[in-house]
Protein backbone atom coordinates (compact mmCIF):
# COMPACT_ATOMS: atom_id res chain seq x y z
CA UNK A 1 0.00 0.00 0.00
CA UNK A 2 2.86 2.12 0.99
CA UNK A 3 4.45 1.83 -2.50
CA UNK A 4 1.08 2.48 -3.87
CA UNK A 5 0.95 5.68 -2.70
CA UNK A 6 4.30 6.67 -2.95
CA UNK A 7 4.30 5.79 -6.66
CA UNK A 8 1.00 7.89 -6.46
CA UNK A 9 2.67 10.97 -5.27
CA UNK A 10 5.21 10.81 -7.62
CA UNK A 11 2.76 10.71 -10.65
CA UNK A 12 0.60 13.75 -9.28
CA UNK A 13 4.49 15.63 -8.89
CA UNK A 14 5.37 14.66 -12.00
CA UNK A 15 1.98 16.22 -13.41
CA UNK A 16 2.54 19.27 -11.30
CA UNK A 17 5.74 19.55 -13.10
CA UNK A 18 4.27 19.13 -16.23
CA UNK A 19 1.53 21.25 -15.78
CA UNK A 20 3.58 24.04 -14.57
CA UNK A 21 6.65 24.11 -16.76
CA UNK A 22 6.53 27.10 -19.00
CA UNK A 23 6.70 26.23 -22.85
CA UNK A 24 9.30 28.01 -25.11
CA UNK A 25 7.56 31.43 -26.32
CA UNK A 26 8.76 34.11 -29.08
CA UNK A 27 6.58 37.11 -30.04
CA UNK A 28 7.50 39.97 -32.19
CA UNK A 29 6.34 43.64 -32.68
CA UNK A 30 7.47 46.17 -34.68
CA UNK A 31 6.78 49.85 -32.70
CA UNK A 32 8.28 52.24 -35.09
CA UNK A 33 8.55 52.13 -38.19
CA UNK A 34 11.11 54.42 -40.74
CA UNK A 35 9.41 57.25 -42.94
CA UNK A 36 6.42 57.21 -40.80
CA UNK A 37 4.69 59.16 -38.98
CA UNK A 38 7.05 62.47 -39.63
CA UNK A 39 10.35 60.91 -39.01
CA UNK A 40 12.81 59.38 -41.68
CA UNK A 41 14.69 57.01 -39.12
CA UNK A 42 13.90 55.52 -35.83
CA UNK A 43 16.78 54.39 -33.68
CA UNK A 44 19.23 54.54 -30.36
CA UNK A 45 16.02 52.12 -28.61
CA UNK A 46 16.00 51.57 -24.68
CA UNK A 47 13.12 49.97 -22.59
CA UNK A 48 12.59 49.76 -19.24
CA UNK A 49 9.81 48.20 -16.39
CA UNK A 50 9.01 50.32 -14.23
CA UNK A 51 8.30 48.97 -10.31
CA UNK A 52 4.28 48.50 -11.36
CA UNK A 53 5.47 46.65 -14.24
CA UNK A 54 4.81 48.84 -17.18
CA UNK A 55 7.34 48.84 -20.23
CA UNK A 56 8.44 52.12 -21.40
CA UNK A 57 9.75 51.81 -24.55
CA UNK A 58 11.87 55.04 -25.86
CA UNK A 59 14.17 56.17 -28.52
CA UNK A 60 15.56 58.51 -30.77
CA UNK A 61 13.17 59.55 -33.78
CA UNK A 62 14.84 61.36 -36.28
CA UNK A 63 13.93 63.91 -39.02
CA UNK A 64 15.82 63.60 -42.23
CA UNK A 65 18.03 60.53 -41.99
CA UNK A 66 20.95 58.30 -40.05
CA UNK A 67 23.29 61.08 -38.88
CA UNK A 68 23.56 61.33 -35.36
CA UNK A 69 23.77 65.58 -36.12
CA UNK A 70 20.57 65.94 -37.49
CA UNK A 71 17.01 67.14 -35.74
CA UNK A 72 16.28 64.30 -34.07
CA UNK A 73 13.33 64.27 -31.03
CA UNK A 74 13.19 61.71 -28.06
CA UNK A 75 9.93 59.79 -28.09
CA UNK A 76 8.51 57.17 -26.04
CA UNK A 77 5.51 54.56 -25.44
CA UNK A 78 4.02 52.61 -22.99
CA UNK A 79 2.33 48.93 -22.32
CA UNK A 80 0.36 48.00 -19.32
CA UNK A 81 -0.07 44.89 -20.18
CA UNK A 82 3.47 43.41 -20.30
CA UNK A 83 4.70 44.71 -23.75
CA UNK A 84 1.46 43.05 -25.86
CA UNK A 85 0.56 46.31 -27.01
CA UNK A 86 1.49 50.09 -26.72
CA UNK A 87 -0.42 53.37 -26.82
CA UNK A 88 0.62 56.32 -28.58
CA UNK A 89 4.01 58.26 -28.82
CA UNK A 90 4.78 60.57 -26.74
CA UNK A 91 7.69 63.43 -27.32
CA UNK A 92 9.33 64.10 -24.18
CA UNK A 93 12.48 65.55 -24.36
CA UNK A 94 12.14 69.96 -25.27
CA UNK A 95 14.69 72.05 -23.56
CA UNK A 96 13.09 75.93 -23.58
CA UNK A 97 15.13 78.67 -24.54
CA UNK A 98 17.99 79.66 -27.09
CA UNK A 99 19.98 76.82 -28.41
CA UNK A 100 23.15 76.28 -30.36
CA UNK A 101 24.83 73.63 -32.50
CA UNK A 102 28.01 71.58 -31.02
CA UNK A 103 31.31 73.76 -32.86
CA UNK A 104 32.42 70.22 -33.26
CA UNK A 105 29.56 69.07 -35.47
CA UNK A 106 29.83 72.34 -37.19
CA UNK A 107 34.02 71.94 -38.01
CA UNK A 108 33.28 68.81 -39.55
CA UNK A 109 29.97 69.72 -41.62
CA UNK A 110 28.16 67.28 -39.91
CA UNK A 111 24.83 69.52 -39.28
CA UNK A 112 23.78 72.77 -39.63
CA UNK A 113 23.20 75.62 -37.09
CA UNK A 114 19.28 75.17 -37.58
CA UNK A 115 19.74 71.53 -36.63
CA UNK A 116 18.49 70.65 -33.03
CA UNK A 117 19.78 67.64 -31.79
CA UNK A 118 18.18 65.62 -28.35
CA UNK A 119 19.86 62.70 -27.94
CA UNK A 120 20.88 59.56 -25.86
CA UNK A 121 18.18 58.94 -23.94
CA UNK A 122 18.65 56.38 -20.62
CA UNK A 123 16.04 55.80 -18.75
CA UNK A 124 15.94 53.55 -15.09
CA UNK A 125 13.15 52.19 -12.98
CA UNK A 126 13.63 53.33 -8.71
CA UNK A 127 12.27 50.58 -6.42
CA UNK A 128 10.11 53.02 -4.64
CA UNK A 129 8.18 54.01 -7.89
CA UNK A 130 9.50 57.01 -10.26
CA UNK A 131 11.30 56.44 -13.16
CA UNK A 132 14.16 58.75 -13.94
CA UNK A 133 15.50 59.80 -17.60
CA UNK A 134 17.99 61.44 -18.71
CA UNK A 135 19.19 62.88 -22.51
CA UNK A 136 21.41 64.88 -23.49
CA UNK A 137 21.05 68.02 -26.35
CA UNK A 138 23.73 68.70 -28.65
CA UNK A 139 26.19 65.62 -26.85
CA UNK A 140 27.08 69.17 -25.35
CA UNK A 141 24.66 69.32 -22.25
CA UNK A 142 22.36 66.93 -19.78
CA UNK A 143 19.59 67.01 -18.64
CA UNK A 144 17.34 64.92 -15.91
CA UNK A 145 13.71 64.62 -15.97
CA UNK A 146 11.07 62.40 -13.37
CA UNK A 147 8.03 60.75 -13.64
CA UNK A 148 5.98 59.81 -10.73
CA UNK A 149 3.01 57.82 -13.07
CA UNK A 150 4.91 55.57 -14.78
CA UNK A 151 5.81 57.29 -17.74
CA UNK A 152 2.22 59.02 -18.33
CA UNK A 153 3.86 62.98 -17.59
CA UNK A 154 7.23 63.89 -17.08
CA UNK A 155 9.20 67.26 -15.01
CA UNK A 156 10.47 70.06 -16.23
CA UNK A 157 14.15 69.15 -17.56
CA UNK A 158 17.00 70.05 -14.91
CA UNK A 159 20.13 70.36 -16.12
CA UNK A 160 23.07 68.53 -14.64
CA UNK A 161 26.19 69.50 -17.52
CA UNK A 162 27.68 70.69 -14.21
CA UNK A 163 28.57 66.44 -13.37
CA UNK A 164 30.35 66.50 -16.87
CA UNK A 165 32.59 69.51 -16.24
CA UNK A 166 34.49 67.85 -13.06
CA UNK A 167 35.54 65.13 -16.08
CA UNK A 168 37.44 67.87 -17.73
CA UNK A 169 40.74 67.44 -15.24
CA UNK A 170 40.72 64.17 -16.24
CA UNK A 171 39.40 64.14 -20.03
CA UNK A 172 39.11 67.96 -21.82
CA UNK A 173 35.77 66.60 -23.71
CA UNK A 174 33.62 68.46 -26.01
CA UNK A 175 31.50 65.34 -26.58
CA UNK A 176 29.43 64.30 -23.82
CA UNK A 177 26.76 60.91 -23.75
CA UNK A 178 24.96 58.89 -21.54
CA UNK A 179 24.42 55.62 -22.10
CA UNK A 180 22.50 54.93 -24.34
CA UNK A 181 20.14 51.88 -23.01
CA UNK A 182 19.04 52.14 -19.55
CA UNK A 183 20.89 52.88 -16.22
CA UNK A 184 20.27 50.85 -12.78
CA UNK A 185 19.63 51.14 -10.04
CA UNK A 186 22.09 49.58 -7.33
CA UNK A 187 21.25 47.05 -4.35
CA UNK A 188 22.17 50.14 -2.31
CA UNK A 189 20.02 52.36 -3.88
CA UNK A 190 22.66 54.35 -6.14
CA UNK A 191 21.84 55.25 -9.09
CA UNK A 192 24.10 54.69 -11.80
CA UNK A 193 24.86 55.44 -15.70
CA UNK A 194 27.05 54.68 -17.89
CA UNK A 195 28.32 57.72 -19.91
CA UNK A 196 31.06 58.18 -22.75
CA UNK A 197 33.16 61.15 -23.63
CA UNK A 198 35.49 62.86 -26.59
CA UNK A 199 36.95 65.69 -27.77
CA UNK A 200 34.88 65.59 -31.27
CA UNK A 201 38.29 65.87 -32.83
CA UNK A 202 37.92 62.36 -34.52
CA UNK A 203 35.42 60.71 -36.98
CA UNK A 204 32.61 61.80 -36.93
CA UNK A 205 33.07 64.23 -33.99
CA UNK A 206 32.72 61.47 -31.64
CA UNK A 207 36.56 60.32 -31.60
CA UNK A 208 38.85 59.77 -29.51
CA UNK A 209 36.78 58.69 -26.67
CA UNK A 210 36.90 57.39 -22.96
CA UNK A 211 34.17 55.71 -21.16
CA UNK A 212 33.16 56.39 -17.16
CA UNK A 213 29.12 56.56 -15.19
CA UNK A 214 27.82 59.20 -13.36
CA UNK A 215 26.18 58.58 -10.02
CA UNK A 216 23.20 59.72 -7.34
CA UNK A 217 22.41 58.46 -3.96
CA UNK A 218 20.01 61.20 -3.60
CA UNK A 219 17.07 59.84 -5.84
CA UNK A 220 18.21 61.68 -8.93
CA UNK A 221 18.67 65.39 -6.94
CA UNK A 222 22.22 65.68 -7.33
CA UNK A 223 24.68 63.81 -9.62
CA UNK A 224 28.37 62.98 -9.13
CA UNK A 225 31.37 61.84 -11.71
CA UNK A 226 32.54 58.79 -11.20
CA UNK A 227 36.16 57.79 -12.31
CA UNK A 228 37.33 57.19 -15.76
CA UNK A 229 36.99 52.96 -16.10
CA UNK A 230 38.39 52.50 -19.46
CA UNK A 231 40.47 55.20 -21.55
CA UNK A 232 41.66 55.18 -24.90
CA UNK A 233 44.66 53.49 -25.43
CA UNK A 234 46.70 51.37 -28.50
CA UNK A 235 44.99 48.69 -26.82
CA UNK A 236 41.46 49.96 -25.51
CA UNK A 237 40.28 51.68 -28.47
CA UNK A 238 37.81 54.43 -28.71
CA UNK A 239 35.85 52.97 -25.54
CA UNK A 240 32.38 54.31 -25.92
CA UNK A 241 28.86 53.14 -25.79
CA UNK A 242 28.33 51.08 -23.06
CA UNK A 243 25.56 48.99 -20.76
CA UNK A 244 25.72 48.09 -17.08
CA UNK A 245 25.17 45.06 -14.60
CA UNK A 246 24.95 44.69 -11.04
CA UNK A 247 26.53 41.32 -10.03
CA UNK A 248 25.44 39.04 -7.66
CA UNK A 249 27.88 40.08 -5.19
CA UNK A 250 27.25 43.59 -5.62
CA UNK A 251 29.80 44.69 -7.74
CA UNK A 252 29.23 47.05 -11.04
CA UNK A 253 30.18 45.42 -14.34
CA UNK A 254 30.24 47.65 -17.65
CA UNK A 255 30.56 46.20 -21.43
CA UNK A 256 32.12 48.52 -23.37
CA UNK A 257 31.80 48.93 -27.15
CA UNK A 258 35.30 49.58 -28.37
CA UNK A 259 37.19 49.62 -31.67
CA UNK A 260 39.79 47.97 -30.93
CA UNK A 261 41.69 45.30 -33.22
CA UNK A 262 40.93 42.23 -30.81
CA UNK A 263 37.19 42.64 -31.84
CA UNK A 264 35.99 41.57 -28.64
CA UNK A 265 33.88 43.37 -26.35
CA UNK A 266 35.73 44.98 -22.84
CA UNK A 267 34.46 44.34 -19.24
CA UNK A 268 35.73 46.61 -16.46
CA UNK A 269 34.23 46.04 -12.85
CA UNK A 270 33.97 48.31 -9.38
CA UNK A 271 32.63 47.62 -6.17
CA UNK A 272 30.18 50.53 -6.17
CA UNK A 273 29.70 51.43 -9.81
CA UNK A 274 31.93 54.65 -9.90
CA UNK A 275 35.17 54.22 -8.16
CA UNK A 276 38.18 51.10 -7.94
CA UNK A 277 37.60 50.14 -11.32
CA UNK A 278 39.39 47.10 -12.50
CA UNK A 279 41.69 46.58 -15.45
CA UNK A 280 39.62 46.39 -18.77
CA UNK A 281 39.41 42.80 -19.93
CA UNK A 282 38.27 41.25 -23.39
CA UNK A 283 35.51 38.89 -23.32
CA UNK A 284 36.57 36.40 -25.77
CA UNK A 285 32.96 34.69 -25.60
CA UNK A 286 31.45 38.17 -26.96
CA UNK A 287 32.49 39.37 -30.46
CA UNK A 288 32.61 43.48 -31.12
CA UNK A 289 31.66 44.19 -35.24
CA UNK A 290 31.64 47.93 -33.31
CA UNK A 291 28.00 48.25 -32.41
CA UNK A 292 25.76 49.17 -29.22
CA UNK A 293 25.12 45.97 -27.45
CA UNK A 294 22.33 45.28 -24.35
CA UNK A 295 23.02 43.48 -21.11
CA UNK A 296 20.16 42.76 -18.11
CA UNK A 297 19.70 40.57 -14.91
CA UNK A 298 17.27 38.05 -15.73
CA UNK A 299 17.24 35.86 -11.96
CA UNK A 300 19.27 36.38 -8.83
CA UNK A 301 19.91 34.02 -5.75
CA UNK A 302 18.62 33.26 -4.07
CA UNK A 303 14.98 35.20 -4.80
CA UNK A 304 14.68 32.98 -7.65
CA UNK A 305 16.94 29.44 -8.32
CA UNK A 306 19.59 30.57 -10.25
CA UNK A 307 21.71 33.26 -11.09
CA UNK A 308 21.03 34.74 -14.92
CA UNK A 309 22.45 37.45 -16.93
CA UNK A 310 21.32 38.16 -20.88
CA UNK A 311 23.40 40.04 -23.37
CA UNK A 312 22.22 40.63 -27.13
CA UNK A 313 24.24 41.89 -29.63
CA UNK A 314 25.14 41.32 -33.48
CA UNK A 315 26.99 38.43 -33.53
CA UNK A 316 28.97 38.56 -36.90
CA UNK A 317 32.75 39.35 -37.82
CA UNK A 318 32.45 39.27 -41.44
CA UNK A 319 31.94 42.07 -43.96
CA UNK A 320 29.88 41.16 -47.07
CA UNK A 321 31.89 43.26 -49.64
CA UNK A 322 35.58 41.43 -48.45
CA UNK A 323 36.83 44.73 -46.78
CA UNK A 324 36.96 43.37 -43.40
CA UNK A 325 40.14 45.43 -41.36
CA UNK A 326 41.49 45.84 -37.33
CA UNK A 327 39.63 48.06 -35.29
CA UNK A 328 37.10 48.29 -38.54
CA UNK A 329 33.26 48.10 -38.77
CA UNK A 330 31.44 44.67 -39.62
CA UNK A 331 28.10 43.82 -40.96
CA UNK A 332 25.12 44.60 -38.35
CA UNK A 333 23.47 41.26 -38.30
CA UNK A 334 22.62 37.83 -36.71
CA UNK A 335 21.70 40.02 -33.24
CA UNK A 336 22.11 36.82 -30.55
CA UNK A 337 21.13 36.64 -27.48
CA UNK A 338 23.11 34.99 -24.66
CA UNK A 339 22.60 33.83 -21.25
CA UNK A 340 25.00 33.50 -18.22
CA UNK A 341 24.67 31.24 -15.00
CA UNK A 342 28.29 32.69 -13.30
CA UNK A 343 27.69 36.31 -13.83
CA UNK A 344 29.24 37.22 -17.16
CA UNK A 345 32.64 34.68 -16.74
CA UNK A 346 30.91 32.88 -19.54
CA UNK A 347 28.04 32.26 -21.60
CA UNK A 348 26.88 28.51 -22.35
CA UNK A 349 23.51 29.96 -24.40
CA UNK A 350 23.53 31.72 -27.73
CA UNK A 351 20.42 31.93 -29.81
CA UNK A 352 19.69 33.63 -33.00
CA UNK A 353 17.13 36.43 -32.47
CA UNK A 354 17.36 38.15 -35.65
CA UNK A 355 19.76 36.55 -38.48
CA UNK A 356 19.45 39.38 -40.98
CA UNK A 357 19.94 43.45 -40.60
CA UNK A 358 19.61 44.28 -36.66
CA UNK A 359 22.04 46.46 -34.70
CA UNK A 360 21.41 48.81 -31.77
CA UNK A 361 19.23 46.63 -29.07
CA UNK A 362 18.21 47.41 -25.52
CA UNK A 363 16.92 44.28 -22.74
CA UNK A 364 14.58 44.39 -19.93
CA UNK A 365 13.17 41.74 -17.89
CA UNK A 366 9.34 41.04 -16.86
CA UNK A 367 8.35 40.29 -12.99
CA UNK A 368 7.44 36.79 -14.60
CA UNK A 369 10.65 36.34 -16.17
CA UNK A 370 9.28 37.30 -19.89
CA UNK A 371 12.74 39.09 -21.42
CA UNK A 372 12.06 41.74 -23.70
CA UNK A 373 14.48 42.98 -26.52
CA UNK A 374 13.79 46.11 -28.37
CA UNK A 375 15.95 46.22 -31.03
CA UNK A 376 16.91 48.00 -34.77
CA UNK A 377 15.75 45.51 -37.29
CA UNK A 378 16.13 45.79 -41.11
CA UNK A 379 14.80 44.91 -44.56
CA UNK A 380 16.35 42.31 -46.31
CA UNK A 381 14.35 42.99 -49.50
CA UNK A 382 12.79 45.63 -51.14
CA UNK A 383 8.75 45.49 -50.27
CA UNK A 384 5.79 47.37 -51.44
CA UNK A 385 8.34 50.36 -52.55
CA UNK A 386 10.27 50.44 -49.51
CA UNK A 387 13.98 49.54 -50.33
CA UNK A 388 16.35 47.14 -48.00
CA UNK A 389 17.65 48.93 -44.99
CA UNK A 390 19.51 48.34 -41.94
CA UNK A 391 17.45 50.20 -39.48
CA UNK A 392 13.81 49.77 -41.09
CA UNK A 393 11.96 49.34 -37.47
CA UNK A 394 12.17 49.32 -33.75
CA UNK A 395 11.12 45.69 -32.90
CA UNK A 396 9.94 44.30 -29.11
CA UNK A 397 10.59 40.61 -28.70
CA UNK A 398 9.00 38.73 -26.05
CA UNK A 399 10.77 35.72 -25.34
CA UNK A 400 11.21 33.62 -22.25
CA UNK A 401 14.06 31.42 -20.77
CA UNK A 402 12.69 28.40 -22.22
CA UNK A 403 12.73 29.54 -25.61
CA UNK A 404 16.31 31.17 -25.44
CA UNK A 405 17.61 27.80 -23.85
CA UNK A 406 15.47 25.84 -26.27
CA UNK A 407 13.70 24.08 -23.54
CA UNK A 408 16.78 23.28 -21.49
CA UNK A 409 16.17 25.53 -18.56
CA UNK A 410 13.47 26.45 -16.79
CA UNK A 411 12.18 30.19 -15.17
CA UNK A 412 11.48 29.85 -11.66
CA UNK A 413 9.16 32.53 -10.20
CA UNK A 414 10.95 34.49 -7.21
CA UNK A 415 10.41 32.97 -3.45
Amino acid sequence: MFAVLRLSLLVVCLLAATVTAAEPQLEKLDLFEAGREGYALYRIPGVIVTSKGTVLAYCEARVTGKTDWGTIDILLRRSTDGGKTFGPRQKIADVPGPKSKNPVALAQKLATNDEVTYNNPVAFADRTGPVHLLYCLEYARCFYIRSDDDGLTWSKPVEITKTFEAFRSDYDWQVLATGPAHGIQLQSGRLVVPVWLSTGTGGHAHRPSVTSTIYSDDGGKTWQRGAIAVPNTAEWVNPNETVIVELADGRVLLNVRSESHTHRRLVVTSPDGATGWSSPRFDDALVEPICMASIARVSRQPQHDRNRIVFANPHNLERADGKAKPGGSRDRVNLSLKLSYDEGQTWPVNRVLEPGYSAYSDLAVLPDGTILCLYERGRDVATGGQKPSSYAYLTLARFNVEWLSEGKDQFTPSK
